[in-house]
């Protein structure tokens, strides 16, 4: 499908605010820096002065062109889902929601024309809630996308109990490092796989850790005779191949890369938004049961390079862009 470029519908002339574009598909290296007016608000709108944005595989996977033949982009794009910020103001229409809260949010529209990584965005209440009293602006920033994937992963498609024992691939990752947390809330026993570089952060989450490589089935057949519950794959690579080797009677499958086709019977996870889904998430961490590991916090003007990091593929935790200025 060819891109549609349109001039942006609901921005009008005000004071400049700054927003990180796209004019063309590709990587990095074509994102630039503008000023963009102030959002317009409708009615039924929130608009939020954004103070920390994260990054997640899916900015570069639409930024690409790879999503082009399911998702419309409307040039320019502000790419990002992620939020959390302050309410700067609300519409005549909304309810519950007040100039001065803090909030997070998963921001993402039918095309990809708006997003955060942008010093505001106007939002839909629904897309919102509380922001966590306990963590910091990027901490919170990192949880939604991350947080609801892991969360659906884990409650919802693995169904993961107290008692599981459950195997996550890809530990240390931006969704993996908050499910071996989720599944641990749960009163989960988890495996978590990763690089050599990660053992000690993937212990350090509560989990016990086991390396890539040809080692790999016989380090969880040690730690798991009987073999796991559940098997989470947040890293793809064919690492859904050892499950026969390690799996108990019933096993539960689910890959959030859409790789579930390398195990019969698992199912491919699709994030989707739930705000009761997302103030659970905000309870965890405030009851000290999650926390966001932050790999690296970039300025807003820096989105390129972290976006470079990112693409690196060897992230701890998450990748957060932040406003430097008071809300």
């Amino acid at each position: 499908m060819r891109p549609l470029r349109r001039e942006p519908a609901h921005i009008t002339k005000g004071r400049a605010v700054k927003a990180v574009q796209y004019q063309s598909f590709g990587g990095p290296e074509v994102l630039e820096v503008v000023d963009v007016p102030d959002p317009k608000m409708f009615a039924d709108l929130v608009m939020v002065r954004i103070q920390a944005a994260a990054l997640n595989p899916a900015d570069l996977a639409f930024q690409g062109g790879h999503a082009d033949p399911v998702m419309d982009s409307l040039f320019p794009v502000t790419p990002g889902w992620d939020l959390a910020g302050v309410v700067e103001q609300v519409g005549p229409a909304v309810t519950g929601l007040r100039p001065g809260d803090e909030v997070i949010g998963y921001v993402r529209g039918q095309a990809m024309h708006y997003g955060t990584y942008a010093e505001k965005i106007a939002a839909e209440p629904r897309q919102l809630v509380r922001k966590p009293r306990n963590v910091s602006w990027a901490q919170a920033a990192g949880l939604p996308v991350a947080g609801l994937t892991a969360y659906q992963a884990i409650v919802h498609s693995l169904e993961v109990t107290a008692g599981d024992l459950v195997l996550v691939h890809g530990a240390a990752g931006g969704v993996g490092h908050l499910a071996v947390q989720i599944a641990l809330a749960r009163g989960a026993q988890v495996i978590g796989t990763g690089s050599e570089a990660s053992q000690a952060f993937i212990e350090s989450l509560g989990a016990t850790p086991v390396r890539y490589g040809d080692e790999l089935v016989e380090q969880v057949r040690k730690i798991a005779p009987d073999g796991v519950d559940a098997v989470l794959d947040t890293a793809g690579r064919g690492s859904l191949a050892t499950t026969q080797e390690v799996a108990a009677l019933g096993v539960r499958v689910a890959s959030i890369t859409q790789s579930a086709a390398e195990y019969p019977g698992a199912v491919d996870v699709y994030l989707y938004l739930d705000s009761d889904d997302l103030t659970r998430l905000v309870e965890l961490a405030e009851e000290g049961k999650l926390t966001v590991h932050i790999d690296r916090v970039y300025p807003l003007d820096q989105a390129a390079q972290a976006q470079q990091h990112l693409a690196g593929g060897h992230t701890r935790g998450k990748i957060v862009l932040e406003n430097r200025k008071e809300a």
